[in-house]
């Protein structure tokens, strides 16, 4: 059994399902060609067990199927942010500064402001 991805004409992941590539082919989910297969085990370019990666990410509903770069990956958050074309994940323009800890243990996180492009403390 393999995960495949059914690919719409924009090329947007519209589900993923489980099944042979037997069944795949003999047309019973539609057009052969609709279909991608996906890995489970990859995300940022890495197979999570040690094996070989493949196509960048595993594919979920809404990404993106890029056969030029052969990978998987989300729409593009904001409109600074660039393809790391090693992982296939956006990444911003300035690095996250992480969750920090106040003296009184408030943790804040941070989140992009496409307009002031900084990172936004919020506290929860």
């Amino acid at each position: 059994m393999a995960h495949f991805a059914r690919i719409d004409k924009n090329n947007i992941v519209t589900e993923v399902i489980v099944v042979e590539q037997e069944v795949i082919n003999s047309g019973v989910f539609g057009e052969p060609e609709q279909w991608v297969q996906t890995s489970y085990n990859t995300y940022g370019g890495v197979h999570v067990h040690g094996g070989t990666p493949f196509r960048k990410n595993f594919a979920g509903k809404g990404m993106i199927w890029d056969a030029d770069r052969d990978a998987f990956y989300a729409p593009k958050p904001f409109a600074s942010w660039v393809l790391n074309e090693s992982t296939c994940y956006w990444e911003p323009p300035i690095a996250s500064p992480g969750d920090t800890v106040d003296e009184d243990g408030t943790v804040n996180s941070h989140k992009w402001d496409e307009t002031t492009q900084t990172w936004i403390p919020f506290s929860y």
